[in-house]
């Protein structure tokens, strides 16, 4: 996966930008045997009307998208699950009112509201600041008929690593380290990766990080892992936050101690003509529960050990006695 709205590089370009499940219009109806509650209403009475509730089509986006369905049918709601197909269907049918709920990123989502609103050459309003990033995406979410509800501590960003080898040598513990060390590294990563603030350039303006090129493995893939675990082809490879993988491939992510990435911690948003009182006390109750390390690994058992979606979903409410 790679991000490339808002922050630069990052888990959601083959998520919100680019290569999604199905369409809205086809999904509509129902989810898929792995996208959650579909039909499943209150249990102490008749619903109180039918959500729509999206995911982006990757992974991450249809755990959160399950937690939000199971959390709503709690609450007493209908609730249709369904994925899209591009980040443009996800925010007209968001505006409109055909999606009701879906997760988002709080940096990035912030960022793509402002070029929407204020063209694309418009400067950032993201930071790695999330109470500042918060305000600017309330802000522009208003203006667009949106609420943005509490943001979870749960966070995905870039983050960059090396074998556990090249940083033991080294003394390699975070990223100025890196800097500091004089060593030049090749970056396994999207080629992206090159011209984004957030990947080759800020990691030389920010720690002063010798770039020698990028080996175009893409973000966080099998392949980006194994060539910097092998550390002859690539010593530096861009990776995610939730990837609980990580240390499967014998590496260490070098602590991003000067804040170059900005604050994308899962946020739910909501049509604010949907919204509710019992809308808005169900999903905020997430926020305070789920970090990241759950979330990393709620990703790896749908991810590597085959689970559904929905099944750890739920499985995850209910240990945190949500359900």
């Amino acid at each position: 996966m790679g991000r490339l709205l808002g922050r630069g590089i990052g888990p959601r370009a083959v998520g919100v930008a680019a290569v999604l499940a199905v369409t809205l219009g086809a999904a509509a109806c129902g989810g898929s045997d792995d996208s959650g509650p579909t039909s499943s209403g209150s249990t102490t009475g008749a619903p109180k009307g039918t959500l729509t509730i999206a995911d982006a089509g990757f992974t991450e986006s249809k755990i959160l998208a399950d937690m939000y369905g199971e959390l709503l049918t709690k609450a007493g709601y209908k609730v249709d699950r369904t994925s899209v197909q591009s980040t443009e269907i996800a925010q007209s049918s968001l505006e409109s009112g055909q999606i009701d709920v879906m997760p988002q990123y709080v940096a990035t989502y912030a960022d793509l509201l402002n070029t929407l609103v204020n063209g694309k050459d418009a400067a950032s309003v993201s930071s790695s600041d999330l109470d500042a990033s918060v305000a600017a995406l309330r802000k522009l979410a208003t203006g667009k008929g949106l609420t943005a509800l509490d943001p979870a501590d749960a966070v995905d960003q870039n983050a960059f690593a090396v074998s556990k080898d090249f940083a033991t040598k080294n003394s390699l513990k975070t990223l100025s380290d890196l800097g500091a060390s004089g060593l030049e590294v090749k970056i396994a990563a999207g080629p992206e990766c090159a011209t984004r603030p957030f990947c080759q350039p800020g990691l030389e303006k920010t720690y002063n990080i010798k770039v020698s090129g990028i080996l175009e493995t893409g973000v966080d893939t099998a392949q980006t892992k194994s060539a910097v675990k092998d550390g002859t082809d690539a010593q530096l490879g861009l990776v995610l936050t939730t990837d609980a993988t990580v240390d499967d491939y014998d590496l260490v992510v070098l602590d991003d101690d000067k804040k170059l990435q900005n604050a994308d911690n899962l946020v739910p948003i909501v049509n604010t003509k949907s919204l509710s009182p019992e809308i808005t006390a169900a999903l905020n109750a997430l926020a305070p529960v789920l970090t990241t390390a759950d979330l990393a690994d709620l990703n790896k058992k749908v991810d590597s050990d085959r689970e559904r979606s929905s099944d750890v979903a739920k499985e995850y409410l209910k240990s945190k006695n949500l359900l």
